[in-house]
């Protein structure tokens, strides 16, 4: 990914629902919406410079230390889907991602996950700074996806009503 980066979301490409990702009540299991969103993330990292090769060359890497999904329409076998990914905020040690699944033709919102993920120092297994290139990389892309609008539902999560 370039020092400047498009004023829009990163887009997946178009991803196949596999038969055997189709559970008994005849939808997508949703493990699989996991699945596809950290495909998606995978083909942005390698973007950002952020892929295996980093981890080989450099040591570093990403784990995911929080994940909100909702499920918000059935994925049945058949349907072609893909993944929009907005880099929202960064500092020197994490990403705030959120991503939108949805079919790639019909353009419908199947779900969504929003996910808070901490660069890795492999060697130590510790949370650690990400070199400055990469960094740099990483704030172009905050700054250009902040310039779209912010899709609906970030920042969500799981609680009932009172019922007083």
């Amino acid at each position: 990914m370039p020092e400047t980066a498009a004023a829009e979301p990163f887009r997946s490409s178009i991803m196949q629902i596999e038969p055997q990702w189709i559970d008994y009540n005849g939808h997508l299991n949703m493990a699989y919406y996991n699945v596809m969103f950290d495909r998606a993330i995978d083909q942005m990292w390698l973007q950002l410079g952020i892929g295996p090769g980093y981890m080989k060359e450099r040591g570093g890497s990403t784990f995911t230390a929080e994940c909100h999904v909702r499920h918000l329409r059935e994925i049945h076998l058949g349907d072609p889907v893909q993944v929009s990914v907005w880099l929202l905020e960064a500092d020197d040690k994490r990403l705030h991602t959120f991503q939108e699944l949805r079919h790639a033709t019909e353009g419908w919102l199947s779900a969504t996950s929003e996910n808070m993920s901490l660069h890795i120092d492999m060697g130590s297994r510790k949370v650690a700074a990400f070199p400055p290139d990469i960094r740099q990389r990483i704030a172009a892309v905050v700054g250009a996806h902040g310039a779209v609008p912010r899709p609906e539902g970030i920042g969500r999560n799981v609680a009932m009503p009172s019922k007083r």
